[in-house]
């Protein structure tokens, strides 16, 4: 018998707010047609003022637990995987578990930029295996809408608002690709392609918080390339084959990434849970947005493969395998 991970809730929040791409004609040379086109986002939604990354992740990690039927008190550890925290310090984890009255266990942040869920997915398997906690909350939560420039088409338009949760219970398994919840993960990143998705600014060099500056068409590449094979190498690991893939949780950035990326996998787009044209890119909260419509729209089933995959500013990216 060994530890697994398995998912036992999903939760998300959207803001309020919800921007259809006709908002960026008032102030931007470009279209609905143009965004839609080369994007496949419509719309998405944006934090209102004063609405900070741990009040969104407060929000769907209440729905997790409902969905659940778990209470804050059944929760040992929650992990926050964010690139836009409410402070330099302390962590958006510490103040999402005041906010959803957790006064146990631990708490804390990881930052791998459109990756983190993978990333902090990742963490809470290695801790539940471990033994170090027998349920963890994973939330992806973020407001890009505060480091956008507005006056570049190329990014601005891209990304929108929200959070994500998925809570992970360790359950006995046999250890054999037939186990429920995580059944493999790749991890990877390397920093020097750092130039082509990053923020610029900080705490260390300009004391500011920043805007996001990317160099799209050499993104698109490494993003259809690397996450085609972090997939690949995930199912691998598992003992399991591409035609043993029920659905892919992608990471929302990009339609046309999403449609090469699933060719790649020999994957039809029936099998690809999509949300992109609804709420943007929502950076590490769009794979736990996605699973947490998908899970409330009935379409997972119990034995289900799912692989997600994300990449982001690092670059890092990775994919994990887990049976539902």
């Amino acid at each position: 018998m060994i530890r697994r991970s398995v998912v036992r809730g999903t939760g998300h929040y959207l803001p309020e707010r919800v921007e259809e791409n006709a908002f960026f004609e008032q102030n931007l040379d470009t279209t609905d047609e143009w965004i839609r086109a080369r994007t496949g986002i419509e719309r998405r939604h944006f934090a209102a003022e004063g609405q900070t990354t741990s009040d969104l992740g407060i929000e769907a990690a209440k729905a997790a637990l409902a969905n659940a039927g778990l209470t804050a008190d059944d929760i040992d550890a929650i992990i926050v995987a964010t690139s836009t925290p409410d402070l330099t310090f302390p962590s958006v984890a510490t103040m999402i578990q005041a906010g959803i009255g957790m006064k146990r266990g631990f708490a804390f942040d990881v930052q791998a930029v459109c990756a983190g869920f993978v990333y902090a997915l990742s963490t809470a398997d290695a801790l539940l295996r471990a033994g170090q906690a027998d349920r963890i909350l994973v939330i992806g939560a973020e407001v890009f809408s505060r480091i956008l420039d507005w006056s570049d088409r190329g990014t601005c338009v891209l990304f929108g608002d929200g959070a994500g949760a998925v809570i992970l219970e360790a359950q006995d398994g046999q250890g054999t690709k037939e186990d429920r919840g995580i059944l493999a993960l790749d991890l990877n990143s390397d920093g020097q392609y750092r130039d082509l998705l990053y923020v610029d600014g900080g705490v260390a060099t300009t004391g500011t918080a920043g805007h996001l500056r990317m160099q799209g068409n050499l993104v698109f590449r490494h993003a259809v390339e690397k996450l085609a094979a972090t997939a690949h190498r995930a199912i691998e690991r598992a003992g399991l084959a591409q035609d043993d893939v029920d659905w892919l949780v992608p990471h929302q950035a990009n339609i046309r990434i999403i449609e090469a990326t699933a060719k790649r996998m020999g994957l039809p787009m029936d099998k690809v849970v999509l949300t992109v044209a609804d709420h943007g890119n929502t950076s590490a909260a769009s794979i736990p947005l996605a699973m947490s419509v998908a899970n409330a729209e009935g379409r997972f089933n119990p034995g289900d493969i799912l692989v997600a995959e994300a990449i982001g500013g690092g670059l890092a990216w990775g994919a994990v395998v887990l049976r539902w």
